[in-house]
């Protein structure tokens, strides 16, 4: 937990191959999950947001077994993992995201 947010993105870079400029949230734990960092890109500059909890453990979902390499969640959802719920990520807590693409309207 001793890289910044430059580290932190170039980290994103080589592991994940992704670009912090798209807007996605980067959440990196320690093993103990005792403290996370979140990071992102905010349209004008990289964000590090970091939290360590006084009590238990953030916690894990990227241990659950997953076909996906990265997790698409809510704002409550994520907002439930950074105040170290034990319950976050484990199911689906929203509804599933929306996406205009599969919408269709018809006018008559």
């Amino acid at each position: 937990m001793r890289k910044q947010s430059d580290g932190l993105a170039a980290l994103v870079a080589r592991e994940l191959r992704a670009d912090i400029r798209t807007g996605d949230v980067y959440v990196i734990a320690r093993r103990t999950r005792k403290r996370v960092k979140a990071l992102m890109w905010d349209g004008t500059g990289i964000c590090l947001y970091a939290k360590k909890l006084v009590q238990g453990r953030f916690s894990a979902p990227w241990s659950c077994p997953s076909d996906k390499a990265a997790m698409t969640v809510s704002a409550s959802e994520f907002a439930l993992l950074f105040e170290g719920s034990e319950v976050a990520l484990r199911k689906p807590l929203s509804p599933p995201l929306y996406n205009h693409a599969e919408d269709t309207l018809e006018f008559k």
